[in-house]
């Protein structure tokens, strides 16, 4: 039998031949504003690591306080820390940005399995739950895979919505997905299939 190529993380090796396309200037530009913003609060850097996700959890909690009376400052701050977050998921996995138009239409797509998802979305849904409709907060995958990662994710402990909506426990979320659908690809013997702009079309 062929030894994986997982590790347990839901991330490839580190000699995996990963191609990473640079985000977008748009995204580059929020992701910049969201490490702003947690620095001036917490004098924090940002490094879009894993590790500093536990820091941005903090200001989406404080941020969604504060937006319950100023609802007018809920776009920039969704779209910089979903920027930020998304930045995180790039990385760590190895995705490519769709940035055009509102940011409800954005998507970050991944390169090793067939995954879709918005992270901005994400981070409307932890700042204000009642306006996420719509915004595609949830992973999108192909549908002949939907039973392999709904199996994978109701194995889980059970998570209140309220910190399901928060990046650390998106990322672990998606560690989870991913890992499930690279899992399926390599019990396929597709494990070395990539996927590009032309297949999310």
């Amino acid at each position: 039998m062929a030894e994986s190529g997982l590790n347990g993380s839901g991330k490839l090796p580190p000699d995996s031949d990963v191609e990473e396309t640079p985000p977008p200037d748009a995204v580059t530009e929020l992701a910049a504003a969201c490490v702003r913003f947690v620095a001036s609060r917490y004098k924090v850097a940002l490094d879009f690591t894993p590790e500093t996700l536990p820091v941005v959890d903090q200001y989406v909690r404080e941020a969604g306080a504060e937006i319950a009376s100023r609802p007018e400052s809920l776009p920039i701050v969704a779209a910089s820390v979903g920027a930020y977050l998304g930045e995180v998921m790039r990385k760590t996995f190895g995705a490519f940005w769709f940035a055009d138009g509102d940011y409800v239409a954005w998507r970050l797509y991944f390169r090793n399995v067939y995954l879709a998802c918005n992270p901005i979305g994400m981070v409307v849904e932890a700042l204000a739950p009642d306006e996420a409709e719509g915004w595609h907060t949830h992973f999108d995958v192909d549908p002949g895979d939907a039973d392999v990662v709904s199996a994978r994710l109701a194995a889980m402990p059970d998570v209140e919505a309220e910190l399901f909506a928060l990046p650390t426990t998106r990322l672990e979320a998606l560690t989870v997905v991913h890992e499930a659908l690279r899992a399926h690809m390599e019990a396929q013997n597709v494990g070395d299939v990539k996927f590009g702009p032309e297949d999310y079309k």
